[in-house]
């Protein structure tokens, strides 16, 4: 199936979607557009040797404030129309692609990503986004697929996070213990070729792998052109790895519709 031909969320998944925060669509990828992918991904990992592959912020842009040496070929993918068919019965027809992560888990010693919400650190105003998490490889529990608390969206509330700076942790935010019900988690098993989609609020993370078999993955992030992406909310930031966030100068980009929020859609750009 190509991308052009991929189906539109049923009315039962888009219920799915604002029921339990997160969906699993029919949709899915062609072996043409995944090889590409795959191989956008290999030259992504080689083009960066010294970033950690489970953290590739920005792997659209092939320079950036991030460090990441990125693709086009995301940049193309994310503003596929049938993709942006389906982002646009999660959030609306105004829709600005701002951010795109690769996580790539490599056999063995791949990173764990603690529990957590996107929202906690995300310079949007009022908060929105859903991110569209593309499966390069088959992903499954053993070699630490998504989890999720489904339904842990829907008051809006942001939690209380803590700082865990363990080198074995994908992200140095971790969600306070007891505020949702972490026993109502569920693994995401996707195929290659496969997607999900989730909200912005919802808690969710994923276990190291330590399985023989990579675990690799996309994540695009598109929020509604009604929001603002605040760049003075946060400063630049540089972890002990040296993993570097910088929202300020971070370019971002109107895939669908207007822009209604006033956004700065010229920083960052050569």
């Amino acid at each position: 199936m190509d991308t052009a031909t991929i189906p539109r969320l049923s009315a039962n998944e888009v219920a799915a979607y604002r029921r339990d925060g997160y969906v699993i669509p029919r949709w899915r990828l062609s072996a043409a557009k995944l090889s590409v992918l795959r191989a956008a991904l290999d030259r992504l990992i080689a083009d960066n040797p010294e970033i950690r592959p489970e953290q590739l912020i920005s792997a659209h842009l092939k320079a950036g404030p991030e460090r990441t040496r990125g693709s086009q070929a995301f940049l193309d993918f994310a503003r596929d129309p049938a993709l942006l068919d389906v982002i646009e019965q999660a959030i609306g027809p105004d829709i600005i692609l701002w951010g795109c992560q690769v996580f790539c888990k490599p056999p063995k010693d791949g990173m764990e990503v603690p529990m957590h919400q996107d929202g906690r650190y995300w310079p949007i105003r009022p908060l929105a986004t859903c991110t569209a998490w593309v499966a390069l490889d088959d992903s499954r529990p053993e070699n630490g697929c998504m989890r999720v608390v489904p339904g842990s969206h829907r008051n809006g509330h942001v939690y209380s996070h803590r700082k865990d700076t363990r080198p074995d942790l994908a992200l140095d935010l971790v969600l306070e213990d007891g505020q949702v019900k972490m026993e109502e988690a569920r693994d995401l098993v996707l195929e290659a070729g496969q997607l999900s989609l989730h909200d912005v609020y919802m808690v969710h993370g994923s276990n190291p792998n330590r399985s023989a078999k990579r675990r690799a993955g996309v994540a695009f992030r598109y929020m509604p052109a009604s929001s603002l992406f605040d760049r003075a909310l946060y400063k630049p930031q540089t972890r002990a790895d040296g993993h570097v966030v910088d929202f300020t100068n971070r370019p971002i980009f109107l895939v669908r519709g207007k822009d209604r929020a006033g956004n700065d859609l010229a920083a960052g750009r050569a």
